[in-house]
């Protein structure tokens, strides 16, 4: 064993934001995706884009940065409920998402699905929505595996506004995120 291990001290992770989620765990709005999909203030909800029957949503407690949700307007929770035009554009956003997410953190894969029920795991199950998770090479660590806790390097709110120029930028109504500005 190298003389480092045990260490002599602890050494501190600091993710300020999780205790949003220990102390409002409880006490979030259980409906808050029809919440999101009635509210006018995108921003307060981390709602990235509307389309005429969804939108894409930041997850609050994410699994990994930048875990966003396609979700429909309407409170179904089968996906034989769902019109041809909410599949096709929650298909849409899944693929807007991805777009988003590789310029905003660089993703390199994606873990997309749905959790149907509670035996599936869903923690809304009767608002289905689909899942868009980035991942990297290497991103399951220790902290993961071993400490079954996930390190969220980068705010929510912080991420949201990135999100939100990169979107403007690939609408072309911004210059691009990195680099000086075209020529006028």
């Amino acid at each position: 064993m190298p003389d480092s291990f045990p260490k002599s001290h602890l050494e501190s992770l600091w993710a300020p934001w999780r205790v949003e989620y220990f102390q409002t765990k409880d006490a979030a709005p259980a409906d808050f995706l029809s919440e999101a999909a009635r509210a006018s203030d995108d921003a307060a909800h981390l709602v990235v884009t509307r389309r005429k029957q969804t939108f894409l949503i930041m997850n609050r407690y994410p699994y990994s940065a930048g875990h966003l949700m396609a979700v429909p307007y309407r409170k179904v929770s089968d996906m034989a409920i769902l019109t041809d035009d909410e599949i096709l554009e929650l298909w849409h956003l899944c693929h807007h998402a991805q777009t988003l997410l590789k310029e905003c953190v660089k993703a390199q894969g994606f873990n997309i699905g749905w959790n149907l029920g509670k035996a599936a795991g869903a923690g809304v199950d009767d608002h289905l929505h689909l899942h868009i998770v980035p991942r990297w090479v290497g991103d399951a660590n220790f902290m993961t595996v071993i400490g079954d806790q996930r390190v969220i390097p980068e705010g929510l709110q912080t991420l949201y506004e990135r999100l939100l120029a990169a979107q403007s930028v690939l609408a072309g109504n911004a210059p691009p995120l990195s680099g000086p500005p075209p020529p006028q």
